[in-house]
């Protein structure tokens, strides 16, 4: 077997045992919460209520789906992007347009499931939302990346900032636009549509049947990332993230390629977006802010850029602790040791310290691509034969 075989094999055995490792976690979570804790005592459903809620596990899945899908623009492509939250909020309002009486102008209903007495509106199916949402996303990705993709490092770093400062605003003041009322402003839109899978009902209050459905967004994610990454498309990502001069003198159009990147990345946030929204019951704008995107990207960075896995795992574990450790971890300490700390307050400060630690003794990541990690690395190694060198000739 050659090499280039042989590592495939290897890649294809690993992407298979964590395949199975997340598909355990989530049919875990989905038969403990349905047979098990109903019929537990309640101390036992205090414990799993207060440390892994099924609302916050549902909401780990849509971060997951989210960092997922800026790894493709910062893990594959190399593109620093400070603005994804935009995409968020382009997809939450896609579900508030197209799935409640907000529009009520309107009365159209495509297969969607409208609640009795408000028939007035868009009512579409979740599966052809979640399909419009990845799309409208997409076409944003291509008009806010065609006039900045041009640009490289930090101004398209500050370019995209302004994009996910400019599209939230929006969001945030389009009561009025044109005398038209586009996005119900700081009140949001809510009362979305109840999901209709096949005839079953999802209501608004159906958390185990919600948190399945947005598994299984992530796990398509999952799986569309991987088969891109081994793709011809993906390898020219990655050749422009390690080399662009290089990758541009063996045929790669820089441009072009980038360009798909930001627009293959931009359907993750519209899907994330959409599900969230249908997992609150609604799309608001002041939830659409710029620490989002920071967020997004620490998870992206922290969890090892490039790597699906590693994204998979950083989002889990900083979804987490934003949502539920600080508060839980905290109570726990003041309990223990009769102090009245308010960690929830310390989180930025606590989340800082995290990354800073982390760059300074793990810079790949959690779980790191071969190549981030030979990057890496490579200084290290070199002072290391550097100083070995310097021992044998001082001994000689």
């Amino acid at each position: 077997m050659s090499n280039n075989s042989a590592a495939a094999h290897t890649l294809a055995t690993s992407n298979r045992k964590w395949a199975i490792g997340f598909t355990s976690v989530v049919s875990i979570i989905f038969l403990l919460n349905v047979f098990i804790l109903p019929n537990s005592n309640t101390q036992v459903q205090r414990f799993f209520n207060a440390w892994f809620s099924l609302t916050s596990m549902a909401e780990i899945m849509i971060w997951v789906l989210m960092a997922l899908g800026l790894n493709i623009i910062v893990g594959y492509a190399g593109l620093l992007d400070l603005g994804y939250v935009a995409f968020w909020a382009l997809g939450g309002y896609v579900a508030g347009w197209l799935m409640s009486p907000f529009l009520s102008n309107f009365q159209i209903n495509f297969f969607g499931n409208a609640r009795e007495g408000f028939e007035f509106g868009i009512h579409f199916h979740v599966f052809f939302v979640l399909i419009l949402g990845g799309v409208f996303t997409a076409i944003w990705g291509v008009i806010i990346g065609g006039p900045t993709l041009r640009l490289k490092s930090d101004y398209l770093a500050l370019v995209t900032l302004g994009f996910g400062e400019i599209i939230p605003q929006f969001m945030l003041n389009g009561s009025d636009i044109g005398g038209l009322n586009v996005t119900n402003g700081a009140q949001g839109i809510g009362g979305l549509d109840e999901i209709n899978l096949f005839g079953y009902v999802i209501g608004t209050f159906a958390m185990p049947e919600k948190f399945l459905m947005v598994s299984l967004l992530a796990g398509g994610m999952i799986f569309f990332s991987i088969r891109l990454r081994d793709g011809r498309l993906g390898r020219a990502w990655l050749a422009i993230r390690e080399d662009e001069l290089a990758a541009s003198m063996m045929g790669v159009p820089l441009w072009r390629t980038k360009f798909s990147s930001y627009a293959i990345g931009a359907v993750g946030g519209g899907v994330g977006g959409v599900a969230f929204a249908i997992l609150v019951g609604g799309v608001y704008a002041d939830r659409f802010n710029f620490v989002i995107s920071i967020i997004i990207l620490a998870m992206v960075v922290l969890g090892g850029m490039g790597n699906v896995w590693g994204v998979v795992v950083g989002a889990a574990v900083l979804s987490w602790i934003n949502s539920i450790g600080l508060v839980q971890v905290g109570e726990l300490i003041n309990n223990t040791f009769g102090t009245k700390f308010n960690f929830p307050s310390y989180q930025f400060l606590l989340f800082g310290l995290l990354l800073v630690l982390m760059m300074l003794f793990r810079r790949e990541g959690f779980i790191p691509e071969a190549r981030i990690r030979m990057v890496m690395n490579e200084d290290k190694t070199a002072d290391e034969e550097k100083l070995s060198d310097e021992t044998k000739i001082g001994h000689h």
